[in-house]
């Protein structure tokens, strides 16, 4: 199969507002999501998922007020389960409240794996299959609200693993449902990124070049970016994660990175023209609301990233700055730090004092 040339354009669909709650130490309120809503608007991410309105009156606020602002580039989504088995979507009050919601794309998660189905869910693989399509059918026959049905086959790579044809058999059932884009989820954030590459290729090729996937990553293993690029190298048009990679267990993939490595690494494009250089600014923007701490190693926008110690080190990019940093700074909104401790040398020194001071800079 050919792999896509990488210069197409990548849908980011950002999951803080969500999935990013559900990490220990996040809390957001009503005025936190709505500010940092618009905020992702600026820097043209696509979609934003607001939240599951049925799960608690924040997030049912949420959309309310969200529909009062005119936001510019994103997209709304309303997150939610399939019906309940044996009931009609109809009659399912989580199908209600996501048409009720009124945002324009409806995300739809779905079991992929049939341990889920038979131990977790406690449902007939039939059953299954016939809760996801009516669930993105339902959705998609609500008036003229809802634009789009995305769906996340949840657990998707351990599923495909354990049973190829029965994960697959879940995403046609989505895909018989209306859904317009199928989204692979790494849910236990155990896989490793050849065996993304491999599973996106093969699902790909299954369900047709027509059909749009994407990737959802979580970091239980660290490897959530590296997988994230894996299935966009291998055909995915379309990321989902979180701001500084907020979430669940280890986290779900940092979309600063990603982003990162899209524009500037891979000659992917997405969001708008001047959001890399605003990137250091939103990272701390959903700390600050956050009550977090910023991540000093965090690669391209934590203050480590461009933070130089070691006499050696600074010596030589106050010669050539790509010695030692693999892009420049303000390319994604960051500053380069010059430290002085006992590993310090006369480089150190001089870059620190120099410009106040007018110290002759070292030879």
């Amino acid at each position: 199969m050919t792999k896509p040339p990488r210069s197409r354009r990548i849908e980011i669909y950002d999951t803080t507002l969500r999935d990013g709650t559900q990490g220990g130490r996040v809390s957001l309120s009503l005025v936190d999501k709505l500010k940092i809503a618009q905020m992702l608007d600026e820097i043209g991410i696509d979609f934003i998922e607001g939240g599951y309105p049925l799960s608690n009156p924040k997030d049912q606020a949420f959309f309310e007020e969200a529909s009062r602002i005119n936001f510019k580039t994103s997209k709304i989504c309303a997150f939610g389960m399939t019906r309940r088995k044996d009931v009609l979507s109809k009659d399912d009050l989580g199908m209600q409240a996501l048409v009720s919601s009124g945002a324009p794309i409806i995300t739809i998660v779905g079991k992929a794996w049939d341990l889920h189905v038979d131990e977790v869910l406690r449902v007939g693989r039939d059953e299954n299959l016939a809760m996801i399509c009516d669930s993105v059918s339902f959705c998609r026959e609500q008036g003229t609200a809802c634009e789009q049905v995305f769906y996340d086959a949840e657990h998707f790579f351990d599923g495909y693993r354990a049973n190829t044809s029965y994960a697959l058999a879940t995403l046609t059932a989505a895909l018989d449902g209306g859904a317009s884009r199928i989204v692979l989820c790494d849910t236990n954030g155990g896989s490793l990124p050849a065996w993304i590459s491999q599973v996106v290729s093969e699902v790909q090729e299954a369900v047709g070049a027509s059909v749009k996937l994407g990737i959802h990553t979580h970091n239980d293993s660290g490897l959530a970016v590296a997988n994230s690029l894996a299935g966009l190298d291998a055909g995915c048009v379309q990321v989902q994660g979180t701001i500084n990679g907020i979430g669940e267990r280890c986290g779900n993939v940092d979309l600063t990175t990603v982003v990162a490595n899209l524009r500037l690494k891979m000659g992917s494009e997405c969001l708008n023209c001047d959001a890399l250089r605003r990137l250091t600014e939103v990272s701390r923007f959903v700390y600050e609301l956050a009550n977090l701490s910023l991540e000093h190693g965090q690669p391209f926008v934590g203050p480590g990233a461009f933070a130089h110690k070691g006499g050696m080190h600074v010596h030589a990019v106050r010669r050539v700055a790509s010695s030692y940093e693999h892009i420049e700074p303000h390319q994604v909104g960051n500053t380069r730090r010059v430290l002085v401790s006992e590993l310090s040398g006369a480089s150190n020194v001089a870059a620190v004092l120099g410009d106040k001071f007018d110290v002759d800079k070292d030879k």
